[in-house]
């Protein structure tokens, strides 16, 4: 081996927890739902649908408890080192960065049990707590409310219907349309 390429970096598999995190991000910047479906075109609302999207792939990931520590436990640190990152960018102070991080933390645990919860009782209760996490500043039609449960409980059948070990291997499809 030529001593040059003793200091090349070797090539490795792209981490399958940054498939992830990317795939669902992409879906959470679907432009439909911030026409379509009214979602805020702000930082919360972009954060809003990115919680949506991380709570469905981590659901998902509970049925294996092995995948959930490992996988969901790394996609939850990404995601939030991501928000740190986001936050620096957009000029919040070095100081103050570690309080928001925590609230959004906050926030992000609290809005996926409300999800979660809306997605495994009555189908009536879903779009309230649509209502209330997502569009908690708005007042969107009841047709918006039901058309972004539906999707919440499609994206959510559409996930239990992939493998986790190919979730977890970030092999994902979130191809479920925004209607």
């Amino acid at each position: 081996m030529p001593f040059a390429s003793f200091f090349k970096r070797k090539d490795t598999a792209p981490d399958p927890v940054d498939s992830l995190y990317a795939a669902l991000v992409q879906k959470a910047r679907d432009p439909k739902f911030y026409t379509d479906l009214a979602v805020p075109d702000t930082v919360d609302g972009r954060f809003d649908m990115i919680v949506i999207h991380a709570m469905l792939v981590m659901r998902r990931l509970r049925e294996s408890p092995e995948e959930v520590r490992t996988t969901g436990q790394r996609l939850f640190d990404l995601m939030f080192l991501d928000m740190d990152r986001s936050l620096r960018e957009m000029g919040v102070g070095d100081m103050s960065v570690g309080k928001h991080v925590k609230k959004m933390a906050k926030a992000f645990y609290g809005r996926a049990a409300a999800y979660e919860m809306g997605l495994d009782g009555a189908a009536d209760l879903l779009p309230g707590v649509i209502n209330l996490n997502l569009y908690r500043h708005n007042e969107p039609s009841a047709e918006v409310l039901t058309r972004m449960a539906s999707y919440l409980q499609r994206a959510s059948a559409h996930l239990a219907a992939q493998p986790v070990a190919d979730i977890a291997a970030g092999k994902i499809d979130f191809t479920v349309q925004v209607s």
